[in-house]
């Protein structure tokens, strides 16, 4: 398999691009992979790269974007910071991967039993994380199925997994919210943007389908 080209790029929509993701997540779960010559690859791109689609996701090294979409060097651009949390920095890296060079998909990308999520749970304070799980906190407070104030932490599965989904969600809705750059890119059709989860017990990646942004679709007016 090929490295992508400005041609085989520009033809991608970002439809196809959900689907070469979810199909390189079904090769990763089943033990399975493209064939692929990554020498070959690295000397097809070295003079440019042409990404259908960015990921911004967590540093948890289990979740490797790479890896679990089952994608070669110069398909996609991943963005990792714990949490999967937006900021400036990461919103201007999500313009230039769209704008500037191309791509056609933004995922959101989650993960079950993440680390950054717990500490937020549990209201942590360390240094300079201090900050970053601030941005987790929102999410906390929004969860509203757990009532029983002693089960909202860490040691509780369902709450930590209820707040990495919405803290997704959240991050979705910022990325829109916050630039006006991608924001008309979605508007044009130029591109979408969607929330995901990828499962550590099963590798398996769950698009939240209900999180897409695109002109085909009124979520951009309802999340605005």
């Amino acid at each position: 398999m090929k490295a992508h080209t400005s041609v085989t790029q520009s033809s991608i929509t970002p439809t196809k691009a959900i689907e070469f993701l979810k199909e390189g997540n079904e090769r990763f779960v089943n033990n399975l992979k493209a064939n692929r010559d990554l020498l070959q690859q690295a000397n097809e791109t070295r003079d440019g790269q042409w990404p259908f689609a960015v990921i911004l996701s967590c540093i948890d090294s289990r979740t490797s974007a790479e890896l679990i979409f089952d994608q070669g060097l110069g398909d996609v651009f991943s963005i990792r910071i714990a949490g999967n949390v937006v900021n400036t920095d990461i919103i201007g890296s999500l313009e230039f991967a769209c704008k500037v060079a191309g791509s056609k998909l933004i995922v959101v990308l989650g993960h079950s039993k993440c680390g950054a999520i717990k500490g937020a749970c549990d209201h942590v304070e360390m240094g300079n994380l201090t900050e970053l799980l601030s941005k987790i906190q929102p999410a906390v407070y929004e969860e509203d199925l757990t009532t029983d104030k002693g089960k909202r932490n860490s040691k509780n599965p369902e709450f930590v997994e209820n707040v990495a989904t919405i803290n997704i969600r959240r991050s979705v809705k910022a990325i829109v919210n916050r630039s006006y750059i991608l924001e008309q890119m979605i508007e044009a059709g130029d591109i979408a943007i969607i929330g995901a989860k990828h499962d550590l017990d099963t590798g398996q990646v769950e698009f939240l389908e209900d999180t897409l942004v695109s002109c085909k679709t009124d979520v951009l007016v309802q999340m605005a």
